[in-house]
């Protein structure tokens, strides 16, 4: 994929990405997203739930969002997300980092009225958020889908970026006795907690620990 100009980063350029499967990977593992756009002359970003299918990234929200609203119009965006995997603890301050994985995204938004597929959309979500659990639950109502609006991206004009490995030390200060290396980030499911209504019934199979 030949990256559009505005894609290439100033700085880190080596760090950058365009293959389709790192980008997709990145962007499968991740939850949330932040979606930036310009109202009024005003910048926002909006943290959301998203989820990719193919070519293009979809969000949901309420028929009456201001958000969801502005977005619909097809305004232009721009889609961030960042995946932590370790602190990088250097020798000096000024040579720590961070071991990440990123995504950077531009495009429009387009609603979808295809009942079909809007109903997979919700599907996809739900089961990335909470994995196989769309059949265990009460299954959505009509109006309930109807109060929903949801949006799709093209991931076209997409790059990433991505740093791993130990600190890069100054080479006068790599024989300083002080320690440096990595420090690992992991962002795991804990063990389910019941509310009052749930207290004596199962835990279905699929939010057994370690399921998936």
């Amino acid at each position: 994929m030949a990256p559009q100009s505005h894609l290439i980063p100033s700085r880190g350029a080596k760090r950058a990405h365009y293959d389709k499967e790192m980008i997709h990977s990145i962007l499968d593992e991740a939850l949330f997203c932040t979606i930036s756009y310009v109202f009024e002359n005003k910048p926002f970003s909006i943290p959301t739930a998203f989820v990719r299918r193919e070519n293009k990234l979809y969000i949901h929200g309420s028929v009456g969002s201001h958000f969801i609203w502005e977005l619909e119009k097809g305004v232009p965006v721009c889609i961030s997300v960042m995946l932590v995997d370790a602190l990088v603890v250097a020798k000096s301050a000024f040579s720590h980092s961070v071991n990440y994985r990123s995504v950077v995204l531009f495009s429009q938004g387009e609603k979808i009225e295809d009942p079909a597929l809007k109903w997979n959309m919700l599907e996809w979500l739900t089961n990335k958020i909470v994995p196989n659990s769309w059949d265990y639950l009460r299954p959505m109502k009509e109006n309930e889908v109807r109060k929903t609006t949801v949006l799709a991206f093209d991931i076209d004009e997409v790059s990433a970026k991505a740093r791993t490995g130990m600190p890069n030390d100054e080479e006068e200060d790599k024989p300083l006795p002080v320690w440096s290396g990595i420090i690992p980030i992991e962002t795991s499911r804990r063990d389910p907690v019941p509310d009052e209504l749930s207290r004596n019934i199962p835990l279905p199979e699929h939010l057994m620990p370690g399921s998936k």
